[in-house]
C-alpha cells in the first residue's frame, strides 16, 4: 500500500504545483489585459513619445507634443494609494526620453522653451524611475527652472523637498553653487505648503536648508499660529543650535502678529531678559504689561522693569506676586475651603491601626512625632493663615513645646508656611517669637521670616532687613537659620544685597564648613540660572583651598549643588566651568561635574546626557574592581595550585608502582617528617608576622576609614547622576517613560546608593502627577529591606501627589503609617508624604512647569532637587535628630516649588471675576487638519477653578469675553468684548 500512497501522494502535488502556475499565468494575463480607455491612453502617450524621437520635426512640432504629455499628466486622477496612469505608462520610456534631453540640450539652447519642458516633464517622471542617489527629480527640476513648480501638485513637491534636503546635506561646503541653486528652489517651495496647510512639510524643509529664520517671511495671519505651534513643539527633539533657531523664530513671529503673551512664553524659554524687556517694549497697553507681569510671576522671575515706564510700579506688584495671597484667600473662600484642618482629619488613625489592634499611643517617640504632625500641619493648612493645631487660642507655644531641640525650630518655622505669601500677617504672628528666650524658638521664628516672604519680592523686602544681622550671629544655630531664611525667601530673586551678605560666609575658611555650604546652597537658590561669576569663582576657590578632610563632609555636597544651581538652564555656558572643576585634585571634582552638567541640560531631554549618566551609573567604584581583580587573581592561583597538585599526585603514584621496597616506605616517612618540620618553621614565622601586624593595627584602621570615606565620596556621583536622569527627562513625554524603564533596570543592578536615588528620581520625574504605573511601584519599594530606599520610596510618593489628595494613595500611605508604626524614622517620613499629598488642601502643586506644561521654573526645579539631594542620605540630614546640625528644616525648601494650580479671573481693574470656562483633558492638535478641538471630556465650570496635571481651560463664550493670555492659567485679565451683543437681554 505504501507505494500506492506516495504515488497518489506525488501526483497530487504536480496537479497542484500545475494548477498555481495557471493560476499565476491568468493574472498576468488579466493585468496585461488593459480595459480600451487604458489602451487608448497606452497608444496616445507612445505615439506623443515617437513623435519627440522623430528627428526632423520643427520646434513648434515638439512643443505641442510635450503640451499634450504634460496635459496627460496632470489631468490624470487615481486614488491616493496608486501611482497615476500616465506615470506608469511612461516608465518604461524614461530612459528613452533621458536621453533624448542629452541630444537636444546639445543641439539647442540651454533656455529653449522645448529643452525645459522637456526637463519638466522628466522631473517628474523620475519619481517612478528610481536611481540610487541619482536625485533626478531635483536634476531635471534645477535643467527646466523654478517657475512651474506649483503644476505638479503635492506629492511631486514633497518628493522634491526630501530629494533637496539629501542634496543640501551632500553638497554642503563641497558644491556651494548647487547648494545656493537648492536654497533657492526651496524657499520657492516653502509658500506652497503654507498656502496648502502643510505647514509641518514647510518647517522640516527650512530645517534641512539650515535656513529656519527665512520662515518669517512667508506667513501671514493665516498661518502663522499652526507654523508657530509645530515650531515650538519641535524643539525638544532638536539638538543645539537648531533649537535655539527655532525658539528665536517663533519669538519673531509671535511678536510680528501682536502675540504679546506667546512671544513672552518663547522668550523665558529662551531665559533672555532683552528679549522680554523688548515684549514689554512693543505696545504701550497698561493692561497688557500686568498680564505679562501676571505670566512672568509664575515663574519667580527676578525680571526688573526700568523705572522711567508710566505705571511701571503696578506692573512690577504683578511680576512680584505683592496680590497672590489676595487671589489665594479669594480661591479658598469660593471653594469653600476655609476651615482649619488637622493633621488627624489626614492621618485617620482609626482606620490606620485597627488592623493592628493599636490606638494612637502605640506609636513610639512622640516628640518626633508630634514634628511629623507640625509639618503634616504646615502643609495642609499652606496659604491659608488658620490651624488648630498650633496657633491655638489657649497658648501659642503648646504644640512648640511638645516637640524638643531642633523640633521647635521647625515646628515654629511653620507658623512662615500657615501665612505663605500674606508677609505682612506672617511677620506679624512671628514676630513674638523672635523675642522668645529658647534658642530653638527664636532660630525657628527666623526661618519662619525667610518661609512667609518666598515667592513674594516687593519693594520692602522686609526679610532682608530682619535677618541680615543674623548672618554673622555667634550663635551658629541663629547663622544657620537666617542663612536658610534667606535662600527660601530670595529664591530666583538675584537679590545683590543677599549676595554681599552670603558671599563672604562662602570664602572664609575660619568659618565652620557646615555655614560656608550653607551660604552655598542659599546664593545658587538666589542666582539659579544666573552663572554668576562672582559667586562660581568664589565656591571653586574654597573647595581648592579647603582641607581634603573637609571634601569628605557630608554638607559639601550643598556647596557642590549651589555650584550647579547657578548654571541651570544655561547649557551653553557650562564649559567653561567643567575646565576649572578639573583643577580639583579630588574625587569631588566628580560629583562637581555631574552637578552642573545635570542643571545646565535640566529639561533639555538630551539624549547624549542621558546616555552619558546611564554610563556613569554602571560604573564601578575602584575598592569594587579591586576587590574583583583579587577575586579574580585568587581563582587562577587556586586553579594553578589544583593542577600543579594534580600532577605531583599523578608522579608518586607512577614512583609508587614502580618501587614496591620497604626502604622506600621508610623514605616516605622520612619526607612526611621533615615536611611537618617545615611546617613548624613556617608556623612560626607566621606568629612572628602576627604580632608585628598587632603592632601596626591603628594605622591599618585609619587607613581604612580613609578609603571608606574616599569610595562614599566615589560613589555620590553616581546617586547624583540617578537624579540627573529624572531632571534632563522630565522634559517631554517619551523621555520619562524611557526614563521610567531605565529605573528598573538600576534598582535590579545597582549598588546601595543608586537603589536609594531611584525613587527619588520617580518622584522628580512625576511630580503632583499621580500616575498609577508610577505609584504602585514606588509603593512596592517602600517595603524594601534597605530601609533608606523605603524611607525615599515613601517620600518620593508624596512628591507624586503632591498637592491631588489622590484617594488610592492616600490610601497606600495610611497602609504603610501601620506597617511602619514601630520605626520612628519612617513614620515620620509617611507623615511628611501625607502632608504633602494633601498640600492646601488639594489646592497646590509643586510642579516646576507652567503654562500648559510649556515652560520649565527654574526656582522650582532648584527646590525639588535640594530636597532630593539631602535624601541622598535620610540618616544624616532630613531624618537626623542631632541638636547641633541642620536637618529636617531642608524640608522648607520645598517652599519655593509651591504655587496654587488655579485659574482666577481678573477685570481691567484686577478684581476677582466670574466666567464660565471649560475645563478637560488637553489634546496635543500639533500638524491636524482643520480646526480640531483642544480639550476632551471637558466640564463647564465657573472661575475660579482648580487645573490638574494635563488639563486645559477654555472659554465657553468667546464672543462675549476677550482674554490677554493665550493659556488660560494662574491669573489671566478679560475684557468685555465691545462688539459683543447679549440677545437675551
Amino acid at each position: 500500500m505504501a507505494p500506492v500512497q506516495e504515488q497518489a501522494k506525488e501526483q497530487h502535488g504536480e496537479s497542484k504545483s500545475s494548477s498555481a502556475k495557471e493560476v499565476a499565468a491568468k493574472k498576468a494575463e488579466k493585468e496585461e489585459e488593459l480595459s480600451e480607455e487604458d489602451q487608448q491612453l497606452k497608444d496616445e502617450l507612445e505615439l506623443l513619445v515617437e513623435r519627440l524621437n522623430e528627428p526632423d520635426q520643427s520646434e513648434d512640432a515638439y512643443n505641442k507634443s510635450l503640451e499634450a504629455l504634460k496635459t496627460f499628466i496632470q489631468e490624470s486622477t487615481t486614488s491616493m494609494t496608486a501611482v497615476p496612469k500616465p506615470l506608469k505608462f511612461l516608465r518604461p520610456h524614461y530612459p528613452t526620453l533621458t536621453a533624448l534631453y542629452d541630444q537636444w540640450s546639445q543641439k539647442y539652447q540651454a533656455k529653449n522653451p522645448i529643452v525645459t519642458k522637456l526637463a519638466d516633464v522628466l522631473s517628474v517622471l523620475a519619481m517612478t524611475y528610481s536611481n540610487e542617489n541619482q536625485k533626478d527629480s531635483l536634476k531635471y527640476r534645477l535643467l527646466s527652472g523654478n517657475d512651474t513648480i506649483a503644476d505638479w501638485g503635492h506629492e511631486y513637491i514633497r518628493h522634491l523637498a526630501l530629494e533637496i534636503g539629501d542634496v543640501y546635506q551632500e553638497n554642503l561646503g563641497v558644491n556651494e553653487d548647487l547648494v545656493a541653486q537648492v536654497v533657492k528652489l526651496a524657499l520657492k517651495i516653502v509658500p506652497f505648503f503654507l498656502k496648502h496647510n502643510a505647514e509641518a512639510d514647510a518647517v522640516d524643509l527650512l530645517l534641512e536648508i539650515e535656513s529656519i529664520d527665512k520662515l518669517s517671511q512667508f506667513v501671514d495671519e493665516n498661518t502663522y499660529a499652526r507654523a508657530c505651534l509645530y515650531v515650538t513643539s519641535v524643539v525638544p527633539y532638536l539638538a543645539p543650535p537648531d533649537d535655539l533657531s527655532f525658539l528665536n523664530t517663533a519669538y519673531a513671529i509671535y511678536l510680528a502678529h501682536g502675540q504679546l503673551t506667546q512671544a513672552l512664553t518663547i522668550a523665558i524659554k529662551l531665559d533672555d531678559n532683552r528679549l522680554i524687556q523688548q515684549t514689554f517694549d512693543s505696545t504701550k497697553d497698561d493692561l497688557i504689561h500686568k498680564q505679562l507681569g501676571f505670566i512672568l510671576s509664575q515663574q519667580n522671575s527676578s525680571f526688573k522693569l526700568p523705572e522711567e515706564n508710566n505705571n511701571s510700579s503696578e506692573v512690577q506688584e504683578t511680576i512680584s506676586n505683592v496680590k497672590l495671597a489676595e487671589y489665594f484667600a479669594y480661591l479658598s473662600k469660593e471653594l469653600n475651603l476655609l476651615d482649619p484642618k488637622v493633621p488627624e482629619d489626614i492621618y485617620k488613625s482609626h482606620l490606620e491601626n485597627s488592623k493592628f489592634g493599636l490606638g494612637t499611643s502605640g506609636s513610639i517617640d512622640s516628640a518626633k512625632q508630634n514634628l511629623a504632625a507640625a509639618f503634616v500641619n504646615a502643609f495642609i493648612n499652606l496659604g491659608f493663615g488658620k490651624d488648630n493645631l498650633i496657633q491655638t487660642e489657649e497658648d501659642n507655644k503648646s504644640w512648640i513645646y511638645r516637640t524638643k531641640g531642633k523640633g521647635m525650630v521647625s515646628t515654629t518655622a511653620s507658623l512662615g508656611s500657615l501665612h505663605q505669601w500674606n508677609v505682612n500677617e506672617g511677620l506679624q504672628v512671628l514676630d513674638k517669637f523672635t523675642y522668645s528666650d529658647d534658642p530653638e524658638v527664636k532660630a525657628g521664628a527666623l526661618l519662619g521670616t525667610g518661609i512667609v516672604s518666598a515667592n513674594v519680592h516687593d519693594d520692602v523686602d522686609a526679610a532682608l532687613a530682619l535677618l541680615q544681622e543674623y548672618v554673622n550671629d555667634p550663635n551658629k544655630l541663629y547663622q544657620t537659620s537666617a542663612i536658610t531664611g534667606l535662600g527660601i525667601a530670595f529664591a530666583g530673586s538675584a537679590n545683590e544685597e543677599v549676595l554681599n551678605l552670603l558671599l563672604p560666609l562662602v570664602s572664609d575658611l575660619d568659618a565652620s564648613l557646615e555655614v560656608s555650604c550653607l551660604a552655598a546652597l542659599a546664593l545658587g537658590h538666589a542666582f539659579v540660572g544666573s552663572c554668576h561669576g562672582d559667586i562660581t569663582s568664589t565656591i571653586l576657590q574654597t573647595l581648592l583651598e579647603r582641607d581634603f578632610t573637609q571634601l569628605t563632609n557630608k554638607f559639601i555636597k550643598f556647596m557642590a549643588l549651589g555650584l550647579g544651581l547657578l548654571y541651570m538652564g544655561k547649557t551653553e555656558q557650562v564649559e567653561d566651568v567643567l575646565e576649572t572643576i578639573d583643577a580639583i585634585e579630588h574625587s569631588i571634582s566628580k560629583t562637581l561635574k555631574v552637578l552642573v552638567n545635570i542643571c545646565a541640560y535640566a529639561g533639555t531631554g538630551n539624549v547624549l546626557q542621558i546616555q552619558a549618566l546611564l554610563q556613569m551609573c554602571s560604573s564601578k567604584p575602584k575598592s569594587q574592581l579591586e576587590e574583583e581583580k583579587k577575586l579574580a587573581q585568587s581563582e587562577e592561583d587556586q586553579q594553578k595550585a589544583a593542577a600543579a597538585a594534580k600532577n605531583e599526585g599523578d608522579v608518586e603514584m607512577t614512583d609508587a608502582e614502580k618501587d614496591d621496597k620497604p626502604e622506600g616506605e621508610g623514605e616516605g616517612d622520612r619526607t612526611t617528617t621533615s615536611n611537618t618540620t617545615a611546617t613548624g618553621e613556617d608556623t612560626e614565622g607566621d606568629a612572628k608576622n602576627t604580632n608585628n601586624d598587632n603592632n601596626n593595627n591603628d594605622d591599618e584602621e585609619d587607613e581604612e576609614d580613609d578609603e571608606e570615606e574616599m569610595d562614599a565620596d566615589e560613589e555620590l556621583y553616581q546617586g547624583i547622576a540617578v537624579l540627573g536622569l529624572a531632571c534632563i527627562a522630565m522634559g517631554e513625554d517619551i523621555g520619562q517613560d524611557m526614563s521610567l524603564r531605565h529605573f528598573s533596570h538600576l534598582m535590579h543592578y545597582g549598588n546601595s546608593l543608586i537603589r536609594r536615588s531611584v525613587p527619588l528620581a520617580m518622584g522628580l520625574v512625576s511630580v503632583s502627577n499621580p500616575q498609577m504605573k508610577v505609584f504602585e511601584t514606588l509603593s512596592r519599594y517602600s517595603h524594601d529591606p534597605d530601609l533608606e530606599v523605603a524611607q525615599n520610596a515613601i517620600y518620593s510618593m508624596g512628591l507624586v501627589g503632591a498637592g491631588t489628595n489622590n484617594a488610592r494613595l492616600a490610601q497606600l500611605l495610611r497602609q504603610l503609617a501601620s506597617y511602619y508604626i514601630k520605626s520612628s524614622d519612617s513614620l515620620f517620613t509617611v507623615r511628611i508624604a501625607q502632608g504633602l499629598l494633601h498640600l492646601g488642601k488639594g489646592t497646590l502643586t509643586l510642579s516646576p512647569y507652567n503654562l500648559e506644561r510649556t515652560v520649565l521654573s527654574k526656582t522650582s526645579l532648584a527646590a525639588l532637587l535640594t530636597v532630593s539631594v539631602a535624601l541622598l542620605d535620610p540618616k544624616a540630614f532630613i531624618l537626623n535628630d542631632s541638636t547641633t546640625e541642620t536637618s529636617h528644616e531642608l524640608l522648607y525648601y520645598l517652599t519655593p516649588a509651591v504655587k496654587p494650580r488655579m485659574l482666577v479671573a481678573v477685570d481691567e481693574k484686577l478684581e476677582p471675576l466670574k466666567v464660565n470656562v471649560r475645563v478637560g483633558q488637553a489634546v496635543d492638535v500639533v500638524g491636524q487638519a482643520g480646526k480640531p478641538k483642544t480639550i476632551t471630556g471637558w466640564v463647564t465650570q465657573s472661575t475660579p477653578v482648580l487645573l490638574n496635571h494635563g488639563e486645559r481651560a477654555e472659554l465657553e463664550n468667546s464672543e462675549e469675553w476677550i482674554t490677554l493670555s493665550n493659556a488660560l492659567e494662574g491669573i489671566v485679565i478679560f475684557k468685555k468684548n465691545p462688539e459683543f451683543m447679549d440677545i437675551d437681554s
